[in-house]
């Protein structure tokens, strides 16, 4: 029995350029390609002359279209061989982050499904390409929560990772405004587009710059970890108590907040003691 094909395949975030060669391939190749908005594919589609029928499948109609996307890979070819070959694609960039998908692909391996993922664009990996670092660690938050509380609480959870976020333009001046004034922010819109801008700036400063601009396009965000000097004695304390209470002897403690929070462990011992 011939397997049934399913490829994800990413799609250029801005300059169309940037797709692959092997994507281009696979696109002109399967049956049929799922996409979150036809008009946007096929813009993308007659630019490389590629002829494939496409269908609709985006947040709204997920769990509908399973059973047909199913129906669709198993449906037999005029010659009688096997089922049909089928791409998923979202608007920009790799499907399933921040994109739908996850229904689909759940299913499909359910199934036994072949599912083969290509290469290609993605928003976080170029941004966070041209922004210098501590460590490689990062928190993907995807989209941030809607209200001022809800992100203060995210960021105060993650005070000590780097946070990478992804935001729309008629949100950017709020979500801004909800990061603790101290802390480092960057700032990505218009990826690999010709007016590409790259900010690292305080929340002040940044909401200044971006007042009087028209922002448009997926916006890619970065609030910086608070670093271990700041952490201070009463949050170290606090650390350090909640440790104990769990039975952790002070030489596991000292390690355990010496790693998180870069800081030395003779430092921490000290105020255990």
């Amino acid at each position: 029995m011939k397997e049934y094909d399913f490829y994800i395949v990413p799609t250029p975030i801005g300059n169309l350029g940037d797709i692959t060669n092997r994507a281009i391939e696979v696109l002109k190749s399967v049956d049929i390609i799922a996409c979150e908005d036809s008009r946007v594919t096929q813009k993308l589609l007659n630019h490389f002359d590629i002829k494939t029928k496409c269908i609709s499948y985006h947040k709204f109609n997920e769990k509908e279209r399973v059973g047909k996307i199913l129906e669709i890979l198993r449906c037999a070819q005029n010659d009688g061989g096997g089922g049909k070959k089928m791409a998923l694609v979202s608007d920009a960039g790799t499907p399933l982050f921040c994109d739908p998908g996850k229904i689909l692909i759940e299913e499909l391996r359910k199934h036994n499904i072949k599912i083969t993922a290509l290469p290609g664009a993605n928003a976080v990996a170029t941004f966070l390409s041209q922004i210098p670092r501590e460590n490689e660690g990062f928190y993907f938050a995807g989209f941030l929560p809607k209200t001022k509380k809800a992100i203060e609480n995210l960021l105060e959870k993650y005070r000590f990772t780097d946070v990478v976020f992804y935001d729309s333009p008629n949100r950017l001046l709020n979500t801004l405004k909800a990061i603790r004034p101290q802390a480092k922010v960057a700032i990505g819109r218009e990826l690999t587009k010709v007016f590409e801008e790259i900010i690292i700036d305080s929340p002040q400063n940044l909401i200044a710059h971006f007042e009087n601009n028209i922002l448009k396009g997926e916006i890619v965000g970065l609030v910086f970890r608070e670093e271990s000097a700041n952490l201070g004695e009463a949050i170290l304390k606090e650390k350090i108590a909640a440790l104990k209470a769990k039975n952790f002897k002070a030489k596991e403690i000292s390690v355990i907040l010496s790693e998180l929070y870069n800081i030395s462990r003779n430092e921490v011992y000290r105020y255990i003691i």
